[in-house]
């Protein structure tokens, strides 16, 4: 009996040993100071939802980062930060890294995970119109946005697609600032305007506007925002980029397997100013479209029509080759580890 009452009370103890040995390690991983990393993206749309989703479910914490958000409004000025080191890492459109790449600058940007796989703008006119076809927009004035972006070159392709002549056909007005195209429609500039969520279902809820197509259901899958960073950042921080990708990851899948009204949930800290119901609405077009990516790595076939969407609309001279500006390891490792 007294060698019973021994054995219980060493397992009692190791058992509290292991316990407390378990509960210091917790506490040394919470306490643990997490690595601030600055994050520009093009512009703060629930179109990003991955993103907002990795950060408020807490994947980026998970994985030791302190995510700081900086919004520049344009992919070029994305860019800018980024190489003048004001930002760690850049969200926006890969467009903007085959530009400073043919520039031949020698630390140029490199894009390590995509987030989203096509266009998610929609174009708004200004009736109802369920069965609305793209040659209405003959002759009228669209508001397309930035001259040289993607989105304007992605209208350019839709256009083209289907059989009429964007500089012939209609006119685009890329004379107004993005930030201001929604209040510029709104008052009576143009004909039709393309907007991303959530200001397009902002201005229908309105009564403002209507959306009569999708830009990215008509134009297929084309890389068209992704996480880039300076080759030299990439290079003396490959763990944290490694760490940041499986975030992203666990962020797209996560947005992958739920439902409109979860994601819309799960996103809404970030959209304070937008209620629940209109972001369900949002993340329903979105899901709808295909719109996110289910994973990281950007493939070689759709860069291949990103840049013959660029050549097409005239901004790009020299295609880039592929393994030059794309780095898919980290996104191939993040895919193995989050299972």
């Amino acid at each position: 009996m007294k060698k019973v009452l021994k054995w219980s009370a060493v397992a009692l103890c190791l058992a509290v040993m292991l316990a407390a040995v378990a509960g210091c390690g917790k506490a040394a991983t919470e306490n643990k100071e997490k690595v601030k990393v600055r994050v520009c993206e093009v512009t703060h749309s629930v179109f990003y939802a991955p993103q907002y989703a990795a950060i408020n479910l807490g994947f980026f914490a998970d994985e030791g980062i302190d995510l700081e958000l900086a919004t520049a409004e344009g992919t070029d000025k994305v860019m800018s930060t980024v190489l003048s080191n004001n930002a760690d890492i850049g969200l926006a459109g890969p467009e903007a890294a085959i530009y400073v790449y043919n520039e031949g600058k020698a630390d140029s940007a490199e894009i390590f995970a995509l987030v989203t796989q096509r266009d998610g703008s929609f174009l708004l006119g200004r009736e109802p119109d369920p069965n609305f076809t793209w040659d209405k927009i003959r002759g009228k004035v669209v508001l397309p946005g930035r001259k040289g972006g993607v989105p304007y070159m992605t209208l350019q392709y839709v256009i083209r697609k289907n059989g009429l002549d964007p500089q012939k056909d209609t006119k685009l007005d890329d004379s107004i600032q993005y930030a201001l195209m929604g209040p510029a429609f709104t008052n009576g500039t143009g004909d039709y305007v393309t907007m991303f969520e959530p200001a397009a279902s902002q201005i229908v809820a309105q009564g403002k506007g209507y959306i009569v197509a999708s830009i990215g259901k008509e134009s297929g899958e084309i890389p068209y925002t992704g996480y880039c960073a300076k080759k030299s950042y990439i290079e003396k921080n490959s763990d944290l980029i490694a760490r940041f990708t499986r975030a992203v990851y666990r962020g797209q899948k996560w947005v992958y397997s739920h439902t409109p009204e979860e994601i819309a949930k799960a996103i809404a800290p970030s959209f304070p100013d937008s209620d629940v119901k209109l972001l369900t609405t949002v993340a329903k077009n979105y899901k709808d479209i295909e719109a996110w990516s289910p994973n990281p790595i950007l493939k070689q076939e759709e860069f291949s029509l990103l840049q013959e969407v660029m050549t097409q609309a005239g901004e790009l001279k020299q295609t880039v080759p592929y393994d030059k500006l794309i780095n898919t390891s980290f996104a191939e490792q993040a895919i193995k580890d989050v299972k």
